[in-house]
C-alpha cells in the first residue's frame, strides 16, 4: 500500500511538491494568451479561429476533469495527478512544433485533459491530507501558485516570445519541462489518508453510483450551486483573461507593450491570493468567495469602460486582484461539499461543467470582437454572469469553515 500523508511529510512539503504542478499548469494557460496574441501575427488568425483554440483547450479541461476526478476515486488522488501532469507536458512540447491550426487545434486538446484533470485532483488531494483549522488557508495557498505560474508565463512572453528564433515555438518547449518533475512527485507524495480509509468497495463502486450520489438530498443543492458558479466564473475567467493581451493591442497598444502590461497586472493576483487566505478561515468560504466575486464584477465593468494606460492597468490589476482571489476560495470550497469516495469525483465534474464555460467564453470574445461589438459590452457581458454566481452562493450556498470533512 502506498505511504499516507503523516508525518513522513509536513503540509508545508505537500503544498510545495503540489504547489508546483499547479504552477506549471497556470504556466501553460498563462502562455496561452499571450501565444494567441502572436499567432494572430505569425498566422495571420481572425477572431474567429483564435477563440477556437482557447475552446478547444477548454473542451479537454472538461473531458480530463470529469475523467480523471473518477479515476482519482477509484485508483487514487496521487496516480491521478502524476498522469495528468505527464500528459499536459508532453502534449505541450509536442505543439512547439505545430505546422498549422488543425494540428495545434489536437494538440491544445490533450494538454486541456491533463490540465483539466490535474487541477480538481489536487486540490482533493490536499484538502483531505490538512488539518481543518488551516484546511481553507493551504487550498488557497495552492491555488496561488497559479498567480506565480502566470507571472512566468508573463516573463517569458516579454523576454522571448519577441525573440525571433525563440519565439511562441520556444516558450512551448518550456512548458514540456514538468514531463522530469513527474519521476520527482513518483517517490516524494504520498496519497491521502482519506483515500487510503476507503474501502475496495468504495473505490469501485460505480460511475453511475457515484453521479447518483451527487444529486442525492445531502448534496443536491451543492451540486447545484457549484455548477452554476463554477460555470459562470470559468466562462468569465477564461473569456476575459485569454483575451487580456488581444484586448490592449485593440485598444491602441502593441505586442511588446500588451504584454509589460498584462505582466503588471498578473502580479496583482498574488495580493489577492494572500488576502483570501488571511480571510477564509476568519470570514468563512461562502461570504469571501461571494465578496471577492463582487469585486471582480466590479473591475470587469470599469476595465471594459477604460481607454487610458492608467485606468487600463488600474483595473486589470484589480480584475486579477479580485477575481483570483475568489479562484483561491472556489477552489477551498468545493471539495468541502463531499465525502470522500465522491470527493475527487464532485470536483471533477463541477470543473468540467466549469470547463463548458470555458469553451463558450474566448469563443463568444471571438465573435464579438469580429461583429465589432465594444470591449465594454463584452466584459458587461462576463460581470452579468458574475453576478449570477454571486446570487447562487448566496441561496444555495452553505458555510463549511474549518468543519472536518469525512
Amino acid at each position: 500500500m502506498e505511504k499516507v500523508l503523516s508525518d513522513t511529510i509536513s503540509t508545508r512539503k505537500l503544498l510545495l511538491i503540489a504547489g508546483t504542478g499547479w504552477l506549471f499548469d497556470a504556466m501553460d494557460v498563462g502562455l496561452l494568451s499571450f501565444i494567441l496574441a502572436a499567432l494572430k501575427i505569425d498566422w495571420s488568425l481572425l477572431p474567429s479561429e483564435l477563440g477556437l483554440i482557447s475552446s478547444v483547450n477548454s473542451i479537454g479541461m472538461a473531458v480530463g476533469a470529469f475523467v480523471f476526478g473518477l479515476y482519482a476515486d477509484k485508483k487514487g488522488r496521487k496516480s491521478a495527478f502524476i498522469i495528468t501532469l505527464l500528459l499536459f507536458s508532453i502534449a505541450s512540447g509536442l505543439s512547439a512544433f505545430a505546422w498549422g491550426l488543425g494540428s495545434l487545434l489536437v494538440l491544445r486538446f490533450f494538454i486541456g485533459m491533463g490540465l483539466g484533470g490535474e487541477l480538481p485532483v489536487a486540490s482533493t488531494l490536499v484538502s483531505e491530507s490538512v488539518a481543518p483549522n488551516v484546511r481553507g488557508r493551504i487550498v488557497v495557498l495552492l491555488e496561488s501558485f497559479w498567480a506565480v505560474g502566470w507571472i512566468f508565463a508573463a516573463l517569458i512572453a516579454y523576454f522571448l516570445i519577441p525573440i525571433s528564433f525563440i519565439g511562441w515555438r520556444g516558450a512551448l518547449i518550456i512548458c514540456a519541462l514538468p514531463a522530469l518533475y513527474t519521476l520527482y512527485l513518483r517517490y516524494s507524495i504520498p496519497d491521502s489518508i482519506k483515500y487510503s480509509e476507503l474501502t475496495e468497495v468504495e473505490k469501485n463502486e460505480s460511475m453511475y453510483s457515484k453521479l447518483a450520489t451527487l444529486w442525492q438530498k445531502p448534496y443536491r443543492k451543492s451540486t447545484i450551486m457549484l455548477w452554476i458558479v463554477w460555470f459562470c466564473v470559468v466562462f468569465s475567467y477564461y473569456g476575459m483573461f485569454l483575451w487580456l493581451p488581444s484586448v490592449m493591442m485593440l485598444k491602441g497598444f502593441d505586442l511588446v507593450q500588451s504584454f509589460g502590461y498584462i505582466l503588471i497586472m498578473t502580479l496583482a493576483q498574488l495580493p489577492g491570493y494572500f488576502s483570501v487566505a488571511w480571510l477564509i478561515e476568519r470570514v468563512g468560504r461562502k461570504w469571501v468567495l461571494a465578496i471577492y466575486l463582487l469585486g471582480t464584477l466590479v473591475s470587469a465593468c470599469l476595465f471594459g469602460l477604460s481607454e487610458t494606460a492608467n485606468s487600463l492597468l488600474l483595473f486589470g490589476a484589480l480584475l486579477s486582484f479580485f477575481n483570483l482571489g475568489a479562484w483561491g476560495a472556489m477552489y477551498a470550497y468545493t471539495p468541502e461539499q463531499y465525502i470522500s469516495n465522491i470527493r475527487a469525483t464532485g470536483v471533477g465534474l463541477a470543473a468540467a461543467i466549469g470547463r463548458l464555460g470555458g469553451i463558450f467564453g474566448p469563443l463568444l470574445v471571438g465573435y464579438l470582437v469580429a461583429a465589432n461589438i465594444d470591449i465594454a459590452v463584452i466584459f458587461m457581458i462576463f460581470a452579468i454572469a458574475i453576478f449570477i454566481a454571486i446570487l447562487a452562493i448566496l441561496f444555495l450556498g452553505k458555510e463549511t469553515k474549518q468543519q472536518p470533512i469525512v
